[in-house]
């Protein structure tokens, strides 16, 4: 996908987010430091690291769930820094979030009908609007009408991720955070919801902040790259060109690491690594 020059959606500059230690005199810990994204509208940008690079941090203080002590977030041309609560209950209609583990994010004892209704009907959306509105969800993500009646432990988990990205779109956001939205999943399942995603996006022109520790998933969804290490951006740039000419050190160790479908090209490039 090429680099887009759309103004940004979201902008992100100098971020520092960090966490006080346990203890007397213990300091603080730095979770991200100095980092910049932007995301134009209609777009995907890609952030990749491993557990702990401080990806997922980058996203949590997007959303108002890390604290941030330095830089600032601007959003649709509003900087929403230090957002208080009522300003981001406004802001959960063009800013939504995908999680990684769509169980866990359902309630278990509220119907799929419920579960999607709440952000519509909380928003003032009439009941008849509402369900309306969750045919066309579900019509969608793929999912039968009869879902409406089920609870989520009846869902496989593809479906159940069909499920939370339903509810992430219900009031047609501007960007959505996917936080290892598809990492749960089998590859099979993984790359029937990115198609979804993509089609989504294709549809509505939503931009996705996609973030995973999985080059080929990035290859497949972003436009664009930044990757993450040890709460630094080490390279940015076209996915293409970031997954296929890697140039930072970390980012070629991220490359090698994924696995290869051909089990003689992963023989040869695992005894190119380790040679005897």
């Amino acid at each position: 996908m090429p680099v887009t020059t759309k103004a940004p959606l979201l902008e992100v500059h100098e971020l520092r987010v960090e966490y006080p230690r346990a203890g007397f005199r213990r300091g603080s810990f730095v979770a991200i430091d100095s980092m910049s994204v932007r995301v134009p509208a209609g777009t995907t940008l890609g952030v990749v690291g491993e557990s702990g690079s401080g990806k997922s941090t980058l996203g949590r203080a997007i959303l108002g769930l890390a604290p941030i002590t330095h830089g600032g977030v601007i959003f649709d041309g509003r900087e929403i820094t230090h957002a208080d609560a009522r300003t981001r209950r406004a802001l959960s209609a063009d800013l939504q979030v995908v999680f990684q583990d769509p169980y866990s994010s359902l309630n278990p004892a509220m119907t799929i009908e419920a579960i999607l209704a709440e952000p519509l009907v909380a928003a003032g959306t009439s009941r008849a609007a509402a369900r309306a509105r969750l045919t066309e969800l579900l019509d969608i993500v793929g999912l039968p009408a009869d879902s409406l009646a089920r609870l989520p432990r009846e869902f496989s988990g593809g479906q159940r991720q069909r499920i939370a990205i339903a509810r992430a779109m219900a009031r047609e956001p501007k960007l959505v955070v996917c936080d290892e939205a598809v990492s749960a999943l089998d590859l099979s399942t993984q790359a029937r919801v990115l198609d979804l995603l993509l089609d989504i996006q294709a549809q509505t022109g939503v931009a996705y902040l996609f973030i995973t520790h999985d080059l080929d998933v990035v290859r497949h969804v972003s436009d664009e790259v930044v990757v993450v290490n040890r709460g630094a951006i080490v390279e940015r740039g076209p996915a293409a060109d970031v997954v296929t000419n890697p140039t930072d050190p970390y980012t070629r160790r991220l490359v090698e690491a994924s696995p290869i479908a051909d089990p003689v090209a992963q023989r040869a490039r695992r005894a190119a690594r380790h040679p005897a």
